[in-house]
């Protein structure tokens, strides 16, 4: 018997938006267990990223009048490789998920000072898997 894997998340994300903390959307905080924190947050037009303390967070809406939306929990727990990418303007982390899934997210229009941020805020995620590791 054969088995075939469903990779439903390979997908890229382009997010263009730093977003202020203070100005999350409610459904945001929805997610968030006691004692997690947010980090950082970015934003499409429809789409957000949050990463945690202990996951990250993508909502997906697709559609505009629609509004069907998913919401995609990464636990750094089931991340078994990562990987970031800079280019001027832009930064890309890969994931790689202990269950084969692979997601791209890409940062677009970013600053020289939110790249430094992306990058320390991705040192806390290699690190946070390797002491979960």
């Amino acid at each position: 018997m054969a088995y075939i894997k469903y990779k439903e998340l390979t997908k890229y994300y382009n997010f263009s938006k730093k977003v202020n903390l203070n100005e999350l959307p409610e459904k945001a905080y929805t997610y968030i267990d006691n004692g997690e924190q947010i980090l950082i947050a970015y934003s499409t037009y429809n789409d957000l990223f949050l990463l945690t303390t202990n996951k990250i967070i993508v909502f997906d809406v697709s559609g505009v009048t629609d509004g069907i939306e998913k919401i995609h929990f990464f636990p750094f727990r089931t991340i078994s490789s990562t990987a970031i990418e800079f280019v001027k303007g832009k930064c890309s982390i890969f994931l790689s998920m202990d269950s084969g899934y692979q997601v791209q997210l890409n940062f677009v229009k970013m600053s020289d000072e939110e790249q430094k941020e992306m990058k320390l805020s991705h040192k806390y995620l290699v690190s946070s898997i390797c002491k979960i590791r």
